[in-house]
């Protein structure tokens, strides 16, 4: 391997391992993305451009390179716009490290700023309606390991409002359910913890889940709450695995509920508790340190997609005899000509 080789690699290990957690303070899910934003771009380059592993060094990092990587992710992988350009801002990130570690690649950073980036849509919200939550939870069978897993998966996502990633992140020390008002501890994005109080109904999922998921005997704190069991080995619960359940549970209910959406995913869940809550009465400022948003413009988009809220406050202010009836009353200035030479400054 040459020279130029290893220092590609040895950039992109630091880069992950010392300059994201140490100097930046990156949080374990942004590192993750990073990582596998880098590991696409290699897959692409050795799959798709036909590169061998041990020669991809940073002059691959090209304008034209990096332009047809992100059209592959959309034509192969159909990724939106959104992840089109976290892609490429990691890229970017890559890039710009590696000009201070090695001077001959600081002209990758001005390459790279040639790329675009992508003028997303300003979608509305999606979330799953309260008849179809209920379809979807009505699906797995509690009876067997799976389903009890499956469905206190969805019910402490959705009572907490939880992502995904934090929901995986659990251990079963998170949870405090002994208390007077139980709650759950969870570390969100940039490290940011929050307790986000649960339902009793959601205790009562949880104390049967635990019972046979993490006996008493055996319980500890620091395992995580969700797993799956690889040649008698617990690992935590994969993003894959989840959406995979929750397809299949969404597939089944829509047999039965035409309200549920086409495509079901997890983060689904978490748009409905906000637009339910939003809907009960909570206030935006409590809404958004539930939801652990780092700032309340961002829960604002709830209050703009919540249509059904709109509609209700329409139909209570549009009672008929409130409106004054007004066609055949004849304007103020009609006839009127000493006020129309006023309104047109003639007098």
């Amino acid at each position: 391997m040459k020279n130029e080789d290893r220092s590609f690699f040895i950039a992109v290990r630091d880069f992950l391992a010392v300059y994201l957690p140490k100097q930046r303070c990156a949080s374990a899910n942004t590192i993750k993305s990073y990582r596998d934003t880098l590991n696409l771009f290699i897959d692409f380059l050795t799959h798709e451009k036909q590169m061998p592993l041990d020669g991809i060094t940073f002059a691959e990092y090209t304008y034209q390179n990096v332009m047809d990587f992100l059209d592959w992710l959309q034509s192969s992988r159909r990724c939106g716009s959104s992840t089109r350009n976290q892609r490429l801002f990691a890229l970017k990130s890559l890039v710009k490290y590696a000009g201070t570690r090695y001077p001959e690649w600081i002209s990758l950073r001005f390459e790279l700023d040639k790329v675009p980036v992508q003028k997303t849509e300003n979608n509305l919200i999606e979330f799953i309606p309260e008849d179809a939550l209920r379809a979807i939870l009505e699906q797995p069978d509690p009876g067997t390991k799976c389903g009890m897993r499956d469905l206190n998966f969805m019910v402490l996502m959705y009572d907490t409002a939880a992502r995904d990633r934090e929901i995986l992140d659990l251990t079963v020390g998170s949870l405090h359910l002994n208390q007077k008002y139980p709650s759950v501890h969870i570390t969100g994005k940039a490290g940011r913890a929050r307790i986000v109080p649960i339902m009793d109904k959601t205790v009562e999922h949880l104390r049967k889940y635990l019972s046979v998921f993490h006996p008493a005997e055996n319980r500890r704190k620091e395992d995580y709450l969700f797993y799956t069991v690889s040649h008698g080995q617990k690992h935590q619960m994969s993003d894959d695995n989840v959406a995979k359940f929750m397809a299949k549970y969404a597939n089944m209910a829509r047999t039965k509920c035409i309200s549920v959406p086409e495509r079901v995913h997890p983060h689904l869940f978490r748009h409905a508790r906000a637009i339910h809550l939003y809907r009960g009465g909570m206030p935006l400022p409590l809404l958004s340190e539930f939801m652990g948003h780092a700032s309340v413009q961002t829960t604002t988009i709830y209050a703009y997609a919540d249509t059904e809220m709109k509609r209700l406050a329409i139909e209570k202010v549009a009672d008929k005899s409130t409106i004054p009836q007004v066609e055949n009353d004849l304007p103020a200035w009609q006839n009127d000509e000493e006020l129309i030479k006023r309104l047109y400054g003639l007098k």
